[in-house]
């Protein structure tokens, strides 16, 4: 393969000539010309050893701040991952598999699959589950596509939805020119007679997180009564930790649950890779995007695993896709699974329970300092909002010992709490924030 030549020079010449442009530099006329590198511009240095490489990368990661105690989620969260969550999923066999094209014969990796969309529909209360997707925002966008049809094509988005939900939603919509309509805030949720105002005939869903980005629970079920009420569907973003200890998307009137499983298992790690699960209702289960793992009998009847519903390639067929997803996140989809399976409904509930009394107890003891107070009222999950008098000091001496301080956000800073921080740890934290406050 190495000498092989796709084309030569004329050939290629002869297809841009064929697309209508003279030199390879006007296939990139839309960068930047100061993005573009030039001859020489690179200047790459010599060669180097493994030894030498090793020594250069180690020295490269000591800039790297390890935190001992994060105090930060905002999309991202810092749980217990029990040991055997870690282990198993670096086994080669797993690591290493790429998505099986001839998929039967990968027997292993589709039951895994099909154990975690098990658990993300006892989780979800749903009917049936994807393979994954790429990550949470990636999922809301997705199940927005997916709730459109030939009559009904906006899609209305809560202001306290994660950013990144947000922003990824009106990305798809731009890219298929349909309409996103951002449902106002007020108060830290999100604003039910506004929303009242915007349904109408061309709505096809309504988005909203629960809890929110400010870490408040929602009147999710009034908001899935009033989209209903409209002829459209109701999509609930939901954090898989949260509902260890509330309701499920399908008892609080969704048709589509979606989210960021990043929690069950996964390391912060940067930002990736994460895990977008979706979940739906058997009735629109023909139009859930990706691939879908079922259960059957094999010719000896014997219990086998197949691809289901739709095939991975019909995505390719870009003109009739209702979906470029056509791939899953198998491996981070067997973390999930097994964070679940290792953890049980009595270890996600404890993990639930710890995570919202500590979120609690951190929030007491902070707007117990003088200027700090609650910013929104309300039930919360583990993360909230306060006041925070110099916040840009305060969160620098909490970064000075080794923690990391809530996410600044309009108004205040958003604080989380999980089952991770002991109480010795909050109060640490607290007497720091007291003392910048106060300096």
């Amino acid at each position: 393969m190495a000498s092989f030549i796709p084309s030569t020079r004329e050939e290629q010449l002869e297809m841009l000539k064929a697309i209508g442009l003279e030199k390879f530099e006007d296939l990139y006329k839309d960068v930047p010309g100061e993005m573009l590198l030039k001859d020489g511009q690179l200047n790459l240095p010599e060669g180097k050893s493994e030894m030498e490489v090793s020594e250069i990368v180690r020295k490269m990661a000591e800039k790297n701040v390890l935190f001992k105690t994060c105090l930060r989620g905002a999309g991202a969260y810092d749980h217990y991952i029990p040991s055997i969550v870690k282990y198993i999923p670096a086994k080669e066999e797993f690591l290493t598999a790429y998505t099986p094209y001839q998929a039967e014969m990968s027997q292993g990796i589709l039951q895994s699959i099909f154990e975690y969309q098990t658990d993300i529909c006892l989780l979800t209360g749903m009917d049936v589950s994807n393979a994954s997707v790429y990550d949470g925002a990636s999922a809301a966008a997705e199940a927005a596509a997916m709730a459109r049809d030939r009559n009904r094509r906006v899609t209305l988005v809560s202001a306290c939805a994660h950013p990144d939900a947000v922003n990824t939603i009106r990305t798809y919509s731009y890219g298929t020119n349909d309409e996103m309509i951002v449902i106002p805030e007020k108060d830290g949720k999100t604003d039910i007679e506004a929303l009242k105002g915007l349904l109408n005939s061309s709505v096809a869903s309504v988005y909203v997180q629960q809890p929110n980005f400010y870490g408040l629970f929602e009147d999710a079920e009034a908001i899935a009564f009033l989209a209903h009420e409209a002829g459209a569907m109701m999509i609930l973003g939901v954090n898989p930790i949260a509902l260890g200890v509330m309701k499920t998307p399908r008892d609080m009137g969704a048709d589509i649950a979606v989210g960021e499983a990043q929690p069950l298992g996964m390391p912060l790690s940067y930002g990736g890779p994460y895990l977008g699960f979706m979940a739906t209702t058997s009735k629109y289960m023909r139009k859930l995007p990706g691939r879908i793992v079922g259960q059957t009998e094999d010719a000896n009847g014997e219990r086998a695993f197949v691809l289901s519903l739709q095939a991975r390639e019909q995505h390719i067929r870009r003109e009739k896709a209702s979906s470029n997803i056509c791939s899953n996140q198998a491996l981070c989809a067997l973390t999930a699974g097994l964070y679940l399976s290792a953890m049980g409904p009595e270890g996600l509930k404890k993990a639930a329970v710890n995570s919202m009394s500590k979120a609690h107890y951190l929030a007491g003891e902070l707007c117990k300092i003088p200027g700090v107070r609650m910013l929104y009222s309300g039930e919360y999950f583990h993360e909230f909002v306060t006041t925070l008098p110099n916040a840009e000091k305060v969160l620098s001496a909490l970064e000075a010992n080794g923690i990391l301080g809530g996410l600044p956000v309009e108004g205040g800073v958003l604080w989380c709490a999980t089952e991770k921080v002991s109480k010795a740890e909050l109060d640490r934290a607290a007497a720091i924030v007291k003392e910048a406050v106060s300096a």
